[in-house]
């Protein structure tokens, strides 16, 4: 029976082409931009690392004097307070980081010398995030507490300089003084690269460039990007001990006792350090990487925007095409009338119309995938940091069948009603 109800929806559609071509555009261009803003909402909203997204907390308090409680906490640390955080050791692994920019030249003479990011950080960086190594491994705390000038560098920037060979052990000179390579890392990049804890700072694309231990780093008279210093007598020459703002932090926390546990300590060392006159808010924060992203709008607003507005062009297009479907319905009402006094019953009328509807969602869907691709394509285009990241991925042609299916049902569901209870009698005695 199905056979017959596609041979009948086959015939119905050619009869009528012009119709059949606009209710498979028009579904088509609602699910194409669908489908391309939600391929670029999920790029920008998705979890960059899922493994262990719960575990990550990002610790926020407040040190300046002069702010009124009702003011958002602070993204950033001064450095008085990342150190004591850090030497207290009271979660499973804890690290600090900033984003640095700085002149980096091989030991060669053909040599030249070219600016980069690169991310100062401490010890416990590389087993937190799960970072593989191709070439040997990270820093040592022993390294750290030297300030031994040791870096690891990133997969792209092996291949620029060394063609991908193993090298380890080979000195960059970076900003003014020589490093040694003591890692390098297998291609790795998170989307976003949510660690740096700088809104709207490199965070896609590609993979950090290099690593380097902050101590020996900040020795080096390296600068941070992102400084903001709330004391109008701070000299940013000695962030150590400045009133700024300059230092991200992150917490393994394993277990919800661990987060407990650490919530606790925050909130007796926020009171402690009110109580030393280095503070006036008792309030703070702890947010796992996912609440982090939220909370920092790492999607867009306009993003956000674009995918309702397309979502909504969708849900008209399914409109248009219900008027056209019900407008086809009524043309054939004597065929109708025809098919129900031969016998058929309402039942097999609108299954009749379902499998119409449905063979128009699947060539919309199939149309829909071009347009959709056109679109990720325009959006790879633009000029933003995370464009070039955007693809169809098989999940997401899975689910653009699936919605063009759902679409052309709903579309198809009031046509194939108003079929199935047309008056056959009424239909026959106006032929």
């Amino acid at each position: 029976m199905f056979v017959y109800y596609v041979e009948l929806a086959l015939r119905s559609l050619t009869r009528n082409k012009v119709v059949t071509v606009l209710m498979i555009m028009t579904l088509a261009l609602g699910i194409g931009a669908s489908i391309a803003t939600l391929t670029l909402f999920n790029l920008l909203s998705g979890d960059p690392i899922p493994e262990k997204s719960g575990k990550l907390f990002y610790p926020q308090i407040d040190p300046r004097m002069t702010q009124a409680d009702g003011d958002e906490i602070p993204n950033l640390m001064t450095y008085t307070d990342a150190m004591n955080l850090l030497r207290a050791n009271r979660a499973e692994r804890q690290v600090v980081t900033a984003l640095t920019w700085t002149k980096v030249k091989q030991n060669a003479a053909e040599s030249h010398p070219f600016f980069t990011a690169a991310l100062m950080t401490t010890t416990d960086f590389f087993p937190m995030f799960d970072t593989p190594f191709r070439y040997g491994g990270g820093w040592s705390r022993v390294d750290e507490e030297r300030r031994e000038p040791v870096v690891v560098i990133g997969d792209q920037l092996n291949e620029k300089l060394f063609k991908g060979d193993n090298s380890v052990g080979q000195v960059l000179r970076i900003g003014d003084h020589d490093f040694r390579i003591v890692g390098v890392l297998k291609p790795w990049s998170l989307q976003p690269r949510f660690y740096t804890s700088l809104l709207g700072s490199r965070n896609y694309g590609d993979g950090t460039s290099m690593f380097l231990p902050l101590f020996t780093a900040r020795a080096d008279l390296m600068s941070p990007v992102s400084v903001n210093c709330f004391d109008a007598s701070a000299d940013t020459t000695k962030l150590e001990s400045a009133g700024c703002l300059w230092l991200g932090f992150w917490a393994e926390l394993p277990s919800e006792s661990a987060v407990k546990d650490y919530k606790a300590f925050l909130n007796n060392y926020v009171r402690e350090q009110i109580a030393l006159g280095r503070m006036r808010r008792s309030t703070f924060e702890l947010r796992d990487v996912m609440q982090w992203l939220r909370y920092i709008h790492v999607v867009p607003d306009n993003v956000r925007v674009q995918t309702g507005l397309a979502f909504g062009f969708l849900l008209i297009c399914i409109v248009n095409t219900v008027g056209l479907l019900l407008s086809k319905c009524l043309r054939r009402s004597q065929e109708i009338g025809v098919r129900r006094a031969l016998g058929a019953s309402r039942k097999a009328i609108f299954a009749q119309f379902m499998v119409e509807a449905s063979i128009i969602g699947v060539a919309g869907g199939v149309l829909g995938l071009v347009f959709a691709e056109l679109g990720v394509w325009g959006i790879r285009h633009q000029p933003a940091e995370y464009a070039k990241l955007a693809h169809l991925d098989l999940g997401m042609f899975a689910f653009t069948f699936v919605m063009a299916l759902v679409a052309s049902l709903l579309a198809g569901i009031v046509p194939a009603w108003r079929a199935s209870v047309l008056a056959p009698s009424l239909q026959l005695k106006s032929t």
